[in-house]
């Protein structure tokens, strides 16, 4: 195996949307980092069956605001 051509592999902690918490290894930023998920498979509508709106980045509100009174008289 080549040297110096593989990221750091190191421990963090990956945060539910729940709030639960469980420590894996990964490449994902430096060591002893969260990683805090948006979305996961007890939130995912594949999963759960239920589907809802995500709006992290207030997509949806941009959204409605340009579009919300499109096809009213």
């Amino acid at each position: 195996m080549k040297k110096d051509i593989h990221p750091d592999y190191h421990e963090i902690t990956v945060q539910m949307t729940d709030g639960t918490e469980y420590k894996t290894r990964s490449t994902y930023g430096k060591e002893g980092d969260t990683l805090r998920l948006d979305i996961d498979p007890k939130t995912h509508p594949a999963w759960t069956g239920e589907h809802r709106l995500v709006d992290t980045g207030g997509q949806v509100a941009k959204f409605n605001k340009r579009f919300g009174n499109f096809g009213l008289k």
